[in-house]
């Protein structure tokens, strides 16, 4: 069912289990720092950031309002650079992209869930999840509603297709948004206080769909200020003032094993794990 959102990585990882550029880990931040300035001087909103994920986490980066960790996501998803330090995403140096190599490396690489949905109005549900296929050329145009109505069904939403967002709920709004971030199969899904307007009930509804997007290989990142969401991440990073205070792992009660195939490549739970295309600034 839906292979073609867990397609497997035909790259080689080379034979020390590095990539391209050194990094053992699928997301790695060397020494990231990022200052803005502004009337009232400079403001350090990253210090000395260095950290790695690895693939098929499910990470909980938490802090208060202000702390940096909208930032930290937006390095890692190329919005914003850093004023120093590198960020390297498999075999891709984030940080050394131009514009247009940022642009194509992320819409095939990165799906981003927003708090506030961020669908366009005037297309339907399944116009929206088309949007990014189109945008990245990632897939033949005649198979695109084909494959929106495949992700569609896989979030419950597949009836209500042909409807305006504003004609359905919130959750159903926030699925829609998840099944937008995941129709070209990126690698890593990265959540941006996904569930901050959702009651409960639905919150705890899309927080099941990512567990069970991480049991079948995806890599994800979820930004939240909700302490008992970040418990149910299998490790938290807490970020204060710019600099992480604190990286802890959690015991997962049913880890999924990770196994190499015979072709190098490495499955979750039978399901294939997806890495990144390399994109290079030489």
């Amino acid at each position: 069912m839906l292979k073609w959102l867990f397609q497997r990585d035909t790259r080689k990882i080379s034979p020390d289990g590095s990539y391209r550029h050194g990094n053992t880990q699928l997301i790695e931040l060397r020494h990231v720092e990022k200052v803005y300035a502004g009337a009232a001087g400079q403001f350090r909103a990253l210090k000395d950031i260095h950290v790695q994920i690895n693939t098929g986490e499910f990470v909980a980066i938490v802090g208060k309002s202000g702390s940096g960790k909208s930032t930290l996501m937006n390095m890692v998803t190329g919005v914003d650079r850093p004023t120093s330090g590198e960020v390297f995403v498999g075999d891709t140096a984030v940080h050394t992209l131009n514009e247009d190599q940022m642009a194509r490396w992320r819409g095939r690489t990165i799906g981003v869930v927003y708090q506030f949905f961020q669908l366009m109005p005037s297309l339907t549900v399944v116009e929206n999840v088309m949007l990014p296929m189109d945008f990245c050329h990632t897939y033949p145009a005649h198979t695109f509603y084909r494959r929106s109505m495949e992700i569609l069904e896989q979030v419950d939403l597949a009836d209500q297709a042909h409807k305006f967002p504003s004609a359905i709920s919130g959750g159903q709004q926030q699925r829609v948004a998840i099944a937008r971030a995941l129709v070209n199969a990126p690698a890593i899904i990265m959540a941006d206080e996904p569930t901050g307007n959702l009651d409960s009930r639905t919150a705890d509804a899309v927080f099941q769909l990512f567990e069970r997007l991480v049991i079948r290989g995806k890599t994800l990142l979820l930004v939240t200020h909700d302490p008992d969401l970040a418990r149910r991440a299998y490790r938290t990073i807490t970020i204060t003032d710019g600099a992480i205070v604190a990286d802890q792992a959690r015991v997962r009660d049913d880890p999924p094993p990770i196994t190499a195939d015979a072709d190098g490549s490495a499955s979750v739970a039978g399901q294939a794990v997806v890495t990144t295309e390399a994109y290079h600034a030489d």
